[in-house]
């Protein structure tokens, strides 16, 4: 679990301030999260693009998922170390894909798995069209318990919002 103290007044301006991207904004997480690179103070928000995203410590597992063939090779940051990063205090995420798919998934979910935030298969970027550019992916040949509906669900991929609760 995420467990913060939430900061004070004054306090929230002396945190480390993420950097602004250079290119194309991937992701925009928002709501309690302590780091953030929006000029709103009252609305926080971190924007990513994929440089910032590939910056992170990158994890790196091998996994066949219900929606592709066989095994590949999935990388991208850990999602508890994204978290971490933000400084996010939470007991749940929502996460909004492209295509208009929501799922609320426990933070303990990725304390208990190792869930990344997949920026590439196979050593590539991760077209639309196959399901990118970003895809929430528990490894499913990891554990058994990986293998239910509920579960599935929570594998959420064309990530654009992510927001911490």
């Amino acid at each position: 679990m995420l467990a913060f103290s939430i900061p004070q007044a004054g306090q929230a301006e002396t945190q480390a301030a993420l950097a602004s991207p250079d290119g194309p904004v991937i992701l925009q997480v928002k709501g309690n999260i302590a780091r953030t690179n929006t000029a709103d103070s009252h609305n926080r928000e971190a924007h990513f693009d994929r440089e910032m995203l590939q910056s992170l410590s990158q994890h790196t597992f091998k996994t066949s998922t219900p929606w592709t063939e066989g095994t590949s090779h999935y990388s991208g940051p850990l999602m508890r170390t994204l978290l971490e990063h933000l400084d996010a205090e939470g007991e749940s995420v929502h996460v909004l894909a492209l295509n208009g798919y929501e799922a609320t998934i426990p933070v303990s979910d990725f304390y208990d798995y190792d869930v990344i935030l997949t920026l590439e298969r196979d050593q590539k970027a991760i077209p639309i069209r196959e399901y990118g550019p970003l895809w929430v992916l528990y490894p499913f040949d990891q554990n058994e318990e990986l293998l239910s509906e509920k579960i599935r669900f929570r594998a959420v991929w064309q990530v654009m919002h992510i927001n911490v609760h």
